[in-house]
């Protein structure tokens, strides 16, 4: 591979190694997916299985929900309806906290290992609103997408085990989290920026601007506000981490082609 390596720290695997050891073995991928689905679900993870799928699902529904908020209502309000929908997700996520933990054969350690899903699996947004606790607008809208921490990490189990190719699931992986980040991205900017900044007449140009900015091409609108600026930072971060692992992936299929393609000796 020429010396280029990548590593996805959640699972732990060298993605260098898997794209070159890519080997779909003669299976169409929807039969792959289906039947790794089957086996995800039903075999090897059994109730986890479930449980993360589960959770995968409450998570675009709660992505769906941010967006029709943001786009629907006065973007400096939380809506009732919102925070019912999150409020009840973020209870499912808990109680999938409290059945793994309950599962687990070393409790301890699981609690140990896993605090950081139950921290982020509290819906802060509705304790707060109970409390009377008032915070700046802008920061009460990034409060909405902690629990989505939880679904992310139930993406990176679901995908990985959704393809028989390991190079293929680490690629879907990073390009699913890639694309999440720049539609969260775009989101924010449009809510930090909207107001003060008139180069942002609409989502459109928080889109543009997000999508320029990963590519690291740089994009005729910056930022005004402080939090924007460190977010064009951030995203241009990403997309350097994120871009390589099309290009490896890429550069194993055409080394694999030119393999298969020499003549036996």
């Amino acid at each position: 591979m020429s010396g280029i390596f990548f590593y996805l720290p959640i699972t732990g695997y060298d993605i260098s190694t898997a794209f070159m050891h890519n080997n779909n073995g003669g299976k169409s991928v929807l039969y792959g997916m289906k039947t790794a689905l089957d086996d995800f679900i039903m075999q090897r993870r059994g109730i986890y299985g479930v449980l993360h799928v589960a959770i995968l699902i409450l998570s675009v529904i709660l992505v769906i929900a941010i967006s029709i908020d943001t786009f629907k209502s006065d973007t400096d309000v939380v809506s009732e309806t919102y925070l019912n929908i999150q409020l009840w997700i973020c209870l499912f996520f808990l109680a999938d906290f409290f059945i793994e933990w309950v599962l687990a054969a070393r409790k301890w350690v699981y609690l140990a290992s896993h605090a950081v899903f139950f921290i982020i699996s509290i819906p802060y947004l509705n304790i707060f609103r109970y409390a009377d606790i008032v915070f700046p607008p802008e920061t009460e809208y990034m409060l909405r997408f902690i629990p989505l921490i939880r679904g992310g990490y139930a993406l990176v189990i679901v995908v990985g085990q959704l393809f028989y190719n390991r190079a293929s699931s680490l690629l879907v992986t990073y390009m699913t989290l890639l694309g999440a980040a720049v539609y969260f991205s775009s989101l924010l900017f449009y809510v930090l920026e909207h107001d003060l900044n008139p180069m942002v007449k609409g989502y459109g140009d928080a889109l543009w601007w997000a999508l320029m900015d990963v590519t690291t091409v740089g994009s005729n609108i910056y930022a005004v506000t402080v939090a924007g600026k460190g977010m064009s930072v951030a995203l241009a971060a990403v997309g350097m981490m994120m871009f390589p692992v099309f290009t490896v992936y890429i550069t194993s299929l055409v080394q694999r082609g030119n393999g298969n393609g020499k003549p036996q000796q």
